[in-house]
């Protein structure tokens, strides 16, 4: 039987959202964005977040970083230790120093990744585990940084497929296992992955939700889940049925115009997890 935990997300409002630039296959920077129906979609995914009890703490955006909505991709945050982000393209660089600011200036302890990564866009944890995409847009190198800094097993998983660059676009963390020893469960897209990704994964979650390729190229992978309800893409209607079957209450939101820069609810969402 699913239960919901009591999370805590670092958000940023999307004032400055645009396509300007072209760094992922979702983006076209011919494609007008309208800035104010992004706020109006993040604001529903704020507030769905609060009605469920969740906790949203907020980074000031800033000019000229269209893409700081993507708080996900700022940093990766377990046991309350912060490993920075360090970015692929130089277009988003400066968003990991407003993220690790933020982070030190509340308490945190925080390290600068000296490895390519982009935070909790590609490290997703799961129970005692944690899951390490690469292929795109993190190094092999940051995995072992990540596993070094934290002292917990990191699984190296490769993804294969352009339109998922970032491991949370492809999987899901359904239940990570709070206070467990067990892997948790996920959702994911396997041909998002390689052969021997599949394989791992297979191994590792053996009742995984297997995400059909309609529901991916939405992104309703792109989902948070607070271990019942799972937040996604409306559009991902099979997935949305297959997370009913296993006991999950699925919960749409529209986050279409954020999706113009290829970013979902979870790439909305940055995690925060405290120590023990």
């Amino acid at each position: 039987m699913t239960a919901a935990h009591a999370r805590r997300y670092l958000m940023c409002r999307p004032e400055y959202f645009t396509v300007s630039y072209e760094i992922n296959p979702w983006m076209d920077v011919s494609r007008p964005t309208d800035t104010a129906r992004a706020v109006e979609q993040w604001e529903r995914l704020r507030d769905v977040y609060l009605d469920l009890g969740h906790t949203v703490d907020l980074v000031e955006p800033v000019p000229g970083l269209p893409d700081m909505v993507y708080a996900a991709n700022g940093a990766t945050v377990v046991d309350g230790v912060v490993y920075s982000a360090l970015f692929t393209h130089p277009e988003r660089a400066p968003e990991a120093a407003v993220y690790l600011q933020w982070f030190a200036e509340n308490g945190f302890e925080v390290h600068d990744a000296l490895e390519r990564n982009e935070g909790e866009g590609d490290i997703l944890t799961v129970g005692p585990l944690s899951l390490a995409g690469t292929g795109f847009r993190t190094d092999t190198a940051a995995h072992a940084e990540a596993a070094r800094l934290w002292g917990r097993e990191v699984v190296t998983l490769e993804l294969v497929d352009p339109r998922f660059y970032h491991l949370d676009t492809a999987l899901t963390v359904l239940e990570g296992s709070e206070g467990g020893t067990a892997p948790g469960k996920v959702a994911y897209y396997p041909d998002a992955f390689s052969a021997e990704s599949r394989a791992v994964l297979a191994d590792l979650f053996p009742d995984a939700v297997h995400a059909a390729e309609s529901d991916a190229t939405v992104l309703g992978l792109n989902a948070v889940s607070d271990g019942h309800h799972v937040i996604l893409n409306p559009a991902a209607t099979r997935l949305q049925a297959q997370l009913r079957e296993r006991g999950y209450e699925p919960i749409g939101v529209d986050t279409s115009e954020l999706l113009l820069g290829g970013g979902g609810a979870k790439c909305c969402t940055l995690e925060i997890r405290a120590a023990g």
